[in-house]
């Protein structure tokens, strides 16, 4: 999956975890989730999802901020394995 489809999938996850009140679009234009209307439980709903979906774990305490889809996607980059692991 390359860093477009990944965007997208993960927009498309904030969209659902609104139950549909932030377009996938909107997410996409790189605005703050909390300017675009995300609260905390739709926020805690992303989470479960990104975090069944890709099979990472995700701190909210103390981890990086994930306030824009570019927070998102640059953690699930940062956590997926290299293509030499997926070789091996």
């Amino acid at each position: 999956m390359d860093d477009t489809e990944l965007r997208q999938r993960v927009a498309a996850l904030v969209g659902e975890a609104t139950a549909g009140e932030v377009a996938a679009a909107d997410v996409l234009a790189g605005d703050s989730l909390i300017a675009l209307g995300v609260d905390s439980l739709a926020l805690l709903r992303l989470v479960d999802a990104i975090e069944l979906e890709y099979g990472v774990e995700i701190d909210l305490n103390g981890g990086p901020p994930l306030d824009t889809l570019d927070d998102l996607v640059a953690l699930l980059t940062a956590t997926r394995p290299s293509p030499a692991a997926d070789q091996a």
